[in-house]
């Protein structure tokens, strides 16, 4: 018998890594199990209280104004040699300022950030790009297609085709977390580094798994694990869960009298309610376990 405190021989170390990787997955499973069956009941809820809405959306055919402000910049396109994939961003400022690379979240596209553009283009070059699955960018059919390696890859890439070896990198949410894993694979390309609401990834899933607060406030990353029944929700009633998510109390943007307009709620509806327009952006989380 092995001494209190001494390594555990491989095959008792194999089944305990085993015995860790069944808890995991049976927890991801349990409570995407669980998330899809609230979302079950809102449907049905919805569906008694206004039938004839809770199944009506419409594609947006033509673009609000706010997203062909040239006060905003130039909409641009570069096509990566490797993946074949062309992106969609929109840069300010001179070319040959510093770059600024700026990263969006879910369920945003460049627009979120209009007010960094405007602000940063006298000092940088400022680009904001869509990423893979995104607005204008393109959006492989398969999950596979947005493991993080290749999104890692993307940024590092796209720094290239713009001409640069460096940038100040920002990302927000989801923007974030690819961020953070530039940083770490390549850190001699981010002069600067600035993640908003998201935490370091050496941390995040011990974090969730450790506490229930965060395990709930996260839990749509385990309900996007399902296929195309989270897409349905957010077209249920409209788009109602994603104008929620931009105006509602909890979660939207309307603190210390900063609110969207009524053009910018239109402009994430035209963006999103293109046909497959959110089946992209969930298989970045589809790949996250």
């Amino acid at each position: 018998m092995a001494r209190p405190g001494a390594a555990c021989p491989p095959p008792a170390r194999r089944v305990v890594v085993a015995a860790r990787a069944l808890l995991f997955w049976a927890l991801v499973y349990s409570y995407c199990g669980v998330c899809a069956c609230i979302a079950g009941l809102r449907l049905l809820w919805s569906i008694g209280r206004r039938p004839g809405e809770t199944f009506r959306w419409a594609v947006r055919e033509n673009p609000p104004a706010c997203l062909n402000d040239p006060s905003l910049g130039t909409h641009c396109y570069v096509r990566i040699k490797d993946s074949g994939l062309r992106f969609h961003y929109v840069a300010a400022g001179e070319r040959g300022k510093p770059l600024m690379l700026l990263l969006h979240g879910f369920p945003e596209f460049w627009y979120s950030w209009r007010h960094q553009l405007r602000e940063f283009k006298s000092e940088y070059r400022v680009v904001a790009l869509d990423l893979r699955g995104y607005g204008e960018t393109d959006a492989p059919s398969h999950k596979e297609n947005y493991k993080l390696d290749c999104l890692i890859t993307d940024i590092k890439d796209i720094l290239e085709s713009l001409g640069y070896n460096k940038c100040v990198l920002i990302g927000h949410d989801w923007g974030g977390m690819i961020a953070w894993l530039v940083a770490i694979c390549f850190p001699e390309m981010v002069t600067k580094l600035i993640v908003v609401n998201f935490p370091h990834p050496s941390v995040f899933t011990e974090y969730i798994l450790r506490h229930p607060s965060q395990l709930i406030k996260s839990g749509y990353y385990f309900f996007f694990q399902m296929p195309w029944f989270p897409e349905f929700m957010f077209t249920v009633n409209d788009f109602k869960v994603l104008k929620s998510l931009f105006t509602s109390q909890a979660t939207g943007i309307g603190r210390k009298g900063c609110r969207l307009t009524a053009e910018d709620i239109e402009a994430y509806l035209y963006v999103f309610s293109q046909p497959g327009a959110l089946t992209g952006p969930m298989n970045h989380y589809r790949n996250i376990f």
